[in-house]
């Protein structure tokens, strides 16, 4: 039985300080992908050490620029993942094993993602099982421009071993995504018929905090949780602020 291909797909921009590491993380993959939106670093020159396959273009979203990815990619089965992110070897040999024997076309990926150095097992953070892995054809994503998601149909399995994820390394970085998050989330909700208040704002942002921090156990993750938690407050408030203001 010949060995199923596998095609590791990623967008970036401006991500030199992790990409090689993620990008060594998944040299052993048949193909690798990458579409840039503009890189002032070093990132275009880094993923050009592990593939031939870099394309650098505009930037129209999350989704469709993940979908652009993912037209390139000839491998039956597809790996998607972010430059902060890393595959451990277990995860390697378990995704091999798992393509060669598959009775699924889509599995979860459990996902650490750490907060300026800290594993989050708390919180809003973890558990984080996101589907990552696809059977070519089965799978594409949604064109949302933050928060884009895997659309597929039927189940989708979790992995056993982790996915690393080097989230946030600074508060400066905290606070770009929750601007840019929360912008793409107010569209979004805008395009649902969805109207924001002031009350909603603040009931959205509260509640987020109350939940992450309280009923995740964010405190369980020490100073980092309760960062953790105040900024996932701030991401609700924000985005239904502006919503309000969203013409």
């Amino acid at each position: 039985m010949t060995r199923p291909t596998l095609s590791v797909i990623l967008i970036t921009k401006n991500e030199a300080d992790l990409v090689g590491l993620c990008l060594e993380s998944v040299r052993w993959a048949d193909e690798i992908i990458v579409v840039d939106s503009g890189s002032t670093d070093a990132t275009v020159d880094i993923c050009r050490r592990y593939t031939d396959k870099v394309v650098v273009t505009d930037w129209p979203g999350f989704g469709p620029q993940k979908n652009r990815a993912l037209a390139m990619a000839t491998g039956d089965w597809v790996l998607s993942i972010d430059a902060d992110e890393q595959v451990t070897p277990a995860l390697a040999r378990e995704i091999e094993s798992t393509m060669a024997s598959a009775p699924h076309h889509v599995y979860k990926l459990p996902r650490l993602s750490k907060l300026m150095g800290r594993p989050m097992h708390h919180g809003d953070w973890w558990p984080d099982e996101v589907p990552r892995l696809f059977r070519r054809g089965h799978a594409s994503f949604t064109n949302d421009l933050v928060h884009e998601r895997l659309d597929f149909k039927g189940a989708a399995p979790a992995l056993q071993h982790l996915l690393l994820h080097d989230s946030i390394r600074s508060l400066e970085q905290m606070i770009d995504k929750i601007n840019q998050y929360t912008t793409g989330g107010a569209v979004r909700l805008k395009d649902k018929g969805r109207t924001g208040s002031l009350g909603k704002a603040v009931s959205h942002g509260l509640w987020a905090l109350f939940r992450a921090y309280v009923l995740k156990r964010g405190f369980l993750d020490g100073r980092e949780g309760f960062i953790a938690a105040v900024s996932a407050g701030e991401s609700a408030y924000y985005k239904y602020l502006k919503c309000l203001y969203q013409r």
